[in-house]
């Protein structure tokens, strides 16, 4: 499918910023028509070739720049049960990157040159999100220990203590990524999302924007998941045993109970940047606008920041020679 401009017949996209869809060719707002796509091989717009790929959902055309969403792919078994709309658009995006990496003065010069971050593009990222009950239990010694000095004599007081707990933990919608295009560590430091803000599945949303359908299955990703409540639920359990110099575990046991998935489409901003033949990849939460990623080293820059510096050395401790010597 693609949304054409019932005023103009241009591109109709959702806006982040005005959180309504807009056709940025005449500036109209709401005036799109859904029309069917030209299947997964030709652009529904122009005609030229697309790549669908075995994942792609939303694509844009290389010719026309018009988005295309397959049909195919946002329904039946693959149709999204949520999605989490764009709160960010790209302006404010590549200011996130900006901020982050303005600092970085070892990487190259057009690391965000205007003409590179025009290449960032929006992805909607398949997520399962996953809700489960942990049960927690812990038994064990725990010590505190008293130290005090009466004359000339110290003394120490160690006493002793059954520590038991038991608790309860309700996780929602706890999320793993289903991309495999998507590197699992970054996703997870891409976390957290507001999820109060996720709605029912509108395929408008993903009209300016890239997208795939899941890559792995529920149940295949659900260690993943059971892995991340595990350990979550054991930092939390270990938190309320705070107060003891020393604790001797006897036993601690966490089960899981998964109550049900549901399938999301969550927002992600993707910058790719090729330097000296390698890609270096920076995420901003398409949300949040939390920046991930890390920027490259040009060897240049350091050489040329380590020549200055030696520069200004040598100038300073010239001068000071010779203030020294007119003394």
């Amino acid at each position: 499918m693609i949304y054409k401009c019932r005023n103009c017949g241009g591109n109709v996209v959702y806006d982040p910023d005005r959180k309504e869809m807009h056709c940025p060719y005449c500036d109209g707002t709401d005036t799109q028509d859904k029309l069917p796509g030209g299947g997964m091989e030709t652009c529904a717009n122009c005609g030229a070739p697309i790549e669908a790929g075995d994942y792609r959902s939303a694509v844009k055309c290389e010719y026309c720049g018009h988005y295309t969403i397959f049909d195919e792919r946002v329904e039946g078994v693959y149709e999204p049960r949520l999605i989490l709309p764009f709160k960010i658009g790209k302006n404010t995006a590549v200011k996130r990157l900006e901020n982050e990496f303005s600092r970085r003065i070892f990487a190259p010069e057009s690391f965000l040159a205007q003409a590179t971050v025009e290449k960032m593009e929006g992805n909607y990222v398949p997520f399962w999100l996953y809700d489960m009950k942990a049960y927690c239990h812990y038994a064990g010694t725990g010590t505190r220990v008293r130290v005090w000095v009466s004359g000339d004599t110290e003394f120490t007081e160690t006493s002793y203590f059954q520590v038991s707990r038991d608790m309860d933990v309700d996780f929602e919608k706890l999320p793993v990524d289903a991309s495999l295009a998507m590197e699992d560590n970054v996703m997870d430091l891409m976390e957290p999302y507001g999820y109060e803000a996720l709605e029912n599945f509108r395929p408008e949303y993903m009209s300016g924007f890239l997208g795939e359908i899941y890559n792995q299955d529920a149940e295949t990703l659900e260690k993943r998941a059971r892995d991340k409540a595990g350990r979550d639920a054991s930092v939390m359990l270990h938190n309320t045993l705070n107060g003891y110099t020393t604790l001797i575990p006897q036993q601690e046991n966490i089960s899981l109970n998964s109550i049900q998935s549901s399938y999301a489409l969550l927002p992600v901003w993707w910058y790719r940047y090729s330097f000296e033949g390698k890609n270096y990849d920076c995420f901003v939460n398409g949300q949040t606008g939390k920046v991930v990623g890390k920027a490259p080293l040009s060897v240049r820059r350091i050489f040329a920041y380590g020549g200055t510096f030696f520069a200004c050395m040598s100038l300073i401790l010239l001068l000071l020679k010779g203030i020294l010597e007119g003394l």
